[in-house]
């Protein structure tokens, strides 16, 4: 009973000693760059590898704690702590190419994206492209970037760098049949034409309808892994469709494609839309 009162009050002492403000703040600044990072992958396939690297640190750990403490293994020990410096080395090279891309955002900001003309301007010419292929049953697949870079998907699938300004001439070109960007995708970032001819995954066929075709499925594939807004034109019917965080909206008039697109960029106007649904 002394021994049992002896620890508890040691262990009182010893909170006393602790620095609570320097604490707080380290906790703080810990937990802001593992929000950052949660933020920067959410939506990726980098987010579902993360949790998987976590989840086998963290098992790893609590058994190599619990047999190194328990029964003197002091070589396993030492075996984990050099695996956490290959795990961690490890961990750079898968993650390059979004390591690539948050040092690429390091210098912009989308703090005022909302109030300029970039979105009046992006709107008005993917409504424009969109009627124009869909008036003439041109088929056509545009991702509009948002928080989730999709840089890093573009140049894995080979697709090409355009970084182009973003019209609606340019859009209708690019789908024109028989050319070489046509069946594919085009990436939007920033207002420009990022990539063409970029490859988007594809959504699980029982997911969609039967009649829906590669199109649509590659827009709701990739509003399912990003929260990219994809911009859909059925080449068989000329139906205009909008793919976001997985679900499909379809049949689409010109007006209502323009205020939707207001709406999940950020501008005010587009909210009408949704009531009106």
């Amino acid at each position: 009973m002394d021994d049992q009162f002896l620890h508890l009050s040691g262990f009182l002492r010893a909170l006393r000693t602790i620095h609570w403000p320097q604490i707080t703040i380290e906790l703080l600044l810990i937990g802001v760059v593992v929000y950052w990072i949660v933020r920067f992958l959410r939506g990726t396939r980098g987010a579902r590898l993360l949790k998987g690297i976590a989840l086998v640190l963290i098992t790893l750990y609590v058994i190599v704690d619990l047999l190194g403490t328990q029964f003197g293994l002091q070589r396993i020990e030492f075996l984990y702590s050099r695996f956490l410096y290959f795990a961690a080395f490890a961990i750079i090279v898968v993650f390059q190419p979004e390591l690539r891309r948050a040092l690429m955002r390091l210098g912009e900001t989308r703090l005022f994206r909302g109030w300029s003309q970039q979105i009046d301007e992006e709107v008005a010419a993917l409504v424009e492209s969109a009627i124009y292929c869909s008036r003439r049953k041109i088929g056509a697949l545009v991702a509009i970037e948002r928080d989730t870079p999709l840089s890093g998907m573009a140049e894995e699938s080979r697709g090409t760098r355009l970084n182009a300004d973003l019209t609606a001439p340019l859009l209708n070109t690019i789908f024109f049949p028989n050319t070489e960007l046509h069946d594919l995708g085009v990436v939007v970032s920033q207002g420009r034409i990022a990539y063409a001819g970029v490859q988007f995954p594809m959504a699980e066929g029982g997911e969609l309808e039967r009649e829906l075709g590669a199109r649509h499925r590659a827009a709701v594939g990739l509003s399912q892994e990003t929260d990219a807004i994809v911009l859909v034109v059925s080449e068989e019917t000329g139906d205009i469709s909008i793919a976001e965080r997985g679900r499909l909206i379809r049949k689409l008039t010109p007006e209502g494609l323009r205020g939707l697109l207001a709406e999940l960029l950020g501008r005010r106007e587009g909210r009408s839309f949704r009531q009106a649904a």
